[in-house]
């Protein structure tokens, strides 16, 4: 029997939320949604949450995915942005607990290693793969965050070793399963 599901894969960002939906059977992927969420009209932060949270739970309705994966935050060196992400990552895992989905994470550098075999590449050659990759994809964006999060999504179906939870059972536990990642 073929295995069948649907992932929402997100990319977040409190300018712009790039998405995508994929239908998984076997090993063929056909592109379902691909769009981004324009946020930067809004001046408020808690509005665009808001507006990260409704969108990401409009899209878990409609395509009724049983799995989402979002590209986790690079580490950049301006604090308040980077809290900003967290946030708006935060939300869009929230919409996905909320519904019930196995929520997941992939670092940028691993999503594109998946998807080129080059953890360096470029948004633009990421763009160009997906386009081989997935069927009926729609035109791209200007913008490439939504292949971004497409890009998730497929990384996703292409790692099964990575599709276990990582769980804390708090503060204590997180210290030690992610020692590595401490700089004393």
């Amino acid at each position: 029997m073929t295995e069948s599901r649907i992932i929402l894969g997100v990319d977040p960002g409190t300018t712009i939320m790039g998405f995508g939906v994929i239908h998984v059977e076997g090993q063929k992927l056909t592109c379902l949604q691909l769009n981004e969420l324009k946020l930067s009209k809004y001046d408020s932060h808690y509005v665009r949450l808001g507006h990260i949270y409704a969108r990401t739970s409009e899209l878990i309705k409609t395509y009724q995915p049983v799995e989402m994966a979002l590209e986790a935050p690079f580490f950049g060196k301006n604090v308040q942005s980077m809290l900003k992400l967290g946030r708006a990552q935060g939300v869009a895992i929230a919409a996905g607990i909320a519904h019930d989905l196995k929520i997941y994470e992939y670092s940028p550098r691993k999503i594109k290693m998946a998807i080129t075999g080059n953890g360096n590449a470029s948004k633009e050659q990421v763009a160009k793969m997906l386009q081989q990759m997935v069927q009926q994809l729609p035109p791209l964006p200007k913008n490439l965050d939504a292949t971004d999060g497409l890009a998730a999504a497929v990384c996703h179906t292409f790692n099964p070793e990575q599709q276990t939870e990582k769980g804390y059972s708090g503060w204590s536990a997180f210290v030690q399963q992610e020692a590595h990642r401490i700089k004393k």
